[in-house]
């Protein structure tokens, strides 16, 4: 079966220009999804004010707790359909795309129930201040109803990218993106809508990015194809895709949980802190995409040449994966030591609020690219079909780190300085676990491929 002209065959030639070719959509595509998010706050924190934009922040952890474990399993879908794409198994990669596809829409109807019924509980508990809950309720339950859109969306997009198509779900996300800041601006500044808006204007602009990427897959001219009609859910495929994607969901959920830790801790310094922790945080979220974009090429080529038995590449596509995470991670780390101040002053005009970001985003800039390395082993790991051990790993290091850090020693050093530079330590605790994991993976891959 012939190729789509947007996919890419990851087994010959240059290494480093595909994967520059992959990376920079697939990173393009995060940043817009984030977008999404950084527009909401923008408009809340510069038309609507301090509590506002408190509230929209204090969701970000526990939205990221309940969706990323069903996130995490689209990844499991990128590594298999990868691998049946370019071992030519034309009717597994059938059968996977389309309980892919059917998986990502029931989960995603689940966990908009979850999210609706457990937001006011949950932020109860994470001791978000009076003057900031019905806000931040209110934002989450209008938020959670594009949950079906949102999900639909990501499983769609991973199926694309696990055959190189990384170009289409970046020009979906840019028509969508372009539509959820317009509306953002209409429903705050106009309306005055204020929270509610800019909720109306993300779940609206998820719709369209779903719309169009089914559209997509379905009048899609290469092997990766889908038929409304064949939608159904294979337990033999969706076990294969779970075994890669649980391990990686549950990895994503439990560091959101020591993340929603840390944003317990920021709020007992009041709304100013948590504003200022909203706005570095979505810097944050800007930096992780970039780096994740190059752990996702990572798993995608692996799988694809693991696929076509070239075990032979996977040395050069670890060793330019980590040329690209340095190189990326110094312009950022050096872009926002620089002009901090200016980028924070985009989120928020207070200037108590930008104090407490600045605090925040000093140590961990600087030290993001431990980040990348700590994401990218184990994505190349799972590229070879090892997840659960990764995951575990992650999670000792990252979250057990950062629950001794924030219940052990923050009591006695109370400053947001000092819980944050967890952040670093936690990464660099997880590398060198993940070091030793990696070198027995790769040779047990060496040998049986």
């Amino acid at each position: 079966m012939a190729r789509s002209s947007f996919e890419m065959n990851m087994t010959t030639g240059s290494i480093m220009d595909k994967l520059i070719s992959f990376a920079l959509p697939l990173l393009l595509s995060s940043v817009l999804q984030l977008m999404f998010n950084a527009v909401d706050i923008i408009v809340v924190g510069r038309y609507a004010g301090s509590i506002p934009l408190a509230a929209v922040g204090s969701t970000t952890a526990l939205i990221n707790v309940l969706i990323n474990l069903f996130i995490g399993t689209s990844i499991g879908t990128n590594v298999i359909t990868a691998r049946y794409y370019a071992s030519d198994m034309n009717e597994e990669l059938e059968k996977t795309i389309h309980t892919s596809v059917l998986f990502g829409i029931v989960s995603g109807i689940f966990i908009a129930i979850v999210g609706i019924l457990v937001a006011r509980p949950a932020l109860t508990m994470m001791d978000t201040p009076i003057s900031v809950i019905d806000h931040s309720v209110l934002y989450m339950r209008i938020y959670f109803c594009g949950m079906p859109f949102f999900m639909t969306y990501n499983y769609c997009a991973a199926v694309l990218r696990a055959a190189g198509d990384t170009k289409r779900p970046l020009f979906f996300l840019f028509i969508a993106g372009i539509i959820n800041a317009g509306l953002n601006f209409i429903l705050v500044k106009y309306l005055d809508m204020e929270v509610a808006g800019v909720a109306i204007a993300t779940v609206f602009s998820q719709f369209i990015s779903c719309i169009l990427v089914v559209i997509c897959l379905i009048r899609n001219k290469g092997k990766i194809k889908l038929n409304p009609k064949k939608l159904s859910i294979s337990w033999k495929y969706l076990k294969k895709i779970l075994k890669i994607g649980i391990p990686a969901g549950l990895q994503s959920t439990v560091i959101n949980v020591s993340n929603a830790m840390l944003q317990s801790s920021v709020n007992s310094f009041g709304p100013n802190a948590m504003a200022g922790y909203t706005a570095a945080n979505n810097i944050f979220g800007f930096e992780f995409a970039s780096i994740n974009a190059i752990s996702q090429a990572s798993m995608s080529f692996i799988s694809q040449n693991l696929g076509a038995g070239k075990k032979e590449r996977i040395d050069k596509i670890i060793r330019d994966c980590v040329i690209l995470d340095f190189i990326v991670t110094s312009i950022l780390a050096v872009t926002i030591y620089l002009f901090a101040g200016n980028i924070l002053s985009l989120y928020t005009k207070d200037p108590l609020d930008i104090s407490y970001g600045l605090e925040i985003l000093t140590f961990a800039s600087l030290t993001y690219f431990f980040c990348g390395v700590m994401d990218l082993i184990p994505g190349s790991m799972r590229g070879m079909g090892h997840s659960t051990i990764p995951m575990i790993l992650s999670i000792i290091g990252t979250v057990g780190l950062r629950i001794v850090w924030i219940y052990l020693l923050f009591p006695y050093h109370r400053s947001l300085s000092f819980l944050f530079i967890s952040y670093p330590a936690s990464w660099i605790f997880t590398i060198m676990m993940q070091a030793v994991c990696f070198y027995f993976v790769r040779k047990k891959v060496m040998r049986t491929y």
